[in-house]
């Protein structure tokens, strides 16, 4: 198992938060578009050891499923710049997150730009992974993984999340058995089952027995990606909820490696 953690759950300035993730004990680390511009961040990453596991290119200015054209390639323009720094990292997954219209004609346009996308990553040798979102117009794992299998773009993954299948009430090991191939990345967090909260894990309703049939899931689909934990950046000690969700982790989990 390779653990990262999404360097957004610190707040802090951003060489602080790279060495307070390295004190912690992770090696890997999910960042976003904005984030390891700075020689001095990229040197501090070298320094403490840390590797770049994915980048959350999901938050264009302007929604990529647009219907106007102008607005929709400017996205596509910043979603591709964002491949391109995370290939620059040494990452080797990106991944976006759905638009709110949900509409069909919405989401032909986002199937249309994903293709591409998904293209554009290939040519980067980084994987495409779509996060299934409540709220959203993907929002379960169910009509994300039907959404991927419609378009047929051999590059496009799931990004499962496990606090979202909770909102979703959608059973994890299920769903990571129907994802299997297409189970490209996965985000931990745990909430009360409404809110998308990014609490540390057992925080919430998230249950040892679900993260055991999970671990289980996970290896029955021979998954070899990281896991990533994905905390709020504002909850009252998130370095402390960090620290005892990776302990959970090893607890629990398969063992790092």
């Amino acid at each position: 198992m390779i653990l990262s953690c999404c360097a957004w759950a610190l707040s802090g300035p951003e060489e602080q938060s790279l060495d307070q993730l390295s004190e912690l004990g992770f090696r890997h680390v999910d960042v976003r578009p904005q984030a390891l511009r700075s020689p001095r961040a990229r040197q501090c990453l070298a320094d403490l050891g840390l590797r770049v596991s994915c980048v959350a290119i999901a938050f264009p200015e302007v929604p990529l499923d647009s219907a106007d054209a102008p607005e929709a390639a400017q996205a596509f323009s910043q979603l591709v710049a964002g491949l391109h720094h995370a290939r620059e990292l040494g990452a080797a997954t990106a991944y976006v997150v759905p638009g709110m219209d949900g509409s069909p004609a919405a989401l032909e346009r986002y199937a249309r730009a994903l293709e591409h996308l998904a293209e554009q990553a290939a040519s980067l040798d980084l994987r495409l992974g779509i996060e299934h979102f409540p709220g959203r117009s993907l929002p379960t794992g169910a009509a994300t993984l039907d959404f991927i299998e419609e378009i047929g773009h051999p590059n496009l993954y799931l990004l499962f999340d496990l606090g979202h299948a909770q909102i979703s009430a959608e059973d994890p090991a299920a769903l990571i058995h129907r994802a299997g191939a297409r189970l490209g990345y996965v985000h931990l967090d745990d909430n009360d089952g409404r809110q998308d909260l990014h609490l540390g894990l057992l925080d919430g309703i998230l249950t040892g027995e679900t993260l055991r049939r999970t671990w289980t899931a996970l290896g029955e689909v021979n998954y070899q990606g990281p896991l990533s934990l994905e905390l709020h950046p504002q909850l009252p000690d998130p370095l402390a909820d960090l620290r005892r969700s990776r302990e959970v982790v090893l607890r629990l989990g398969p063992g790092e490696r």
